[in-house]
């Protein structure tokens, strides 16, 4: 037979054990999260602000067409859309 002090730390033990869970939570910080400052601007959202033009997207397709990339794109890109600002005057 049990008595009743080992039944209540029995009853004590098993509380704990359930209880453990709960203690392991973490609370939540009271500092507000860096995520609540304004978040800048991904580069892709600050290009789609603009609307390109026709001889800018005339001179990407060339570029894709010719399979150009990084700093040589670039150059590419420039004197091409000089070359159609030219064309329209």
């Amino acid at each position: 037979m049990m008595t009743i002090s080992s039944r209540a730390a029995a009853t004590a033990l098993a509380s704990l054990l359930l209880m453990s869970p709960v203690f392991a939570q973490t609370t939540a910080p009271t500092t507000p999260a860096p995520a609540a400052k304004a978040a800048p601007m991904a580069p892709a959202e600050k290009k789609a602000a603009k609307p390109r033009t026709a001889a800018s997207l005339e001179c990407s397709k060339e570029a894709d067409t010719k399979g150009v990339h990084g700093k040589e794109r670039k150059k590419l890109m420039s004197e091409c859309k000089k070359a159609a600002a030219d064309k329209a005057k």
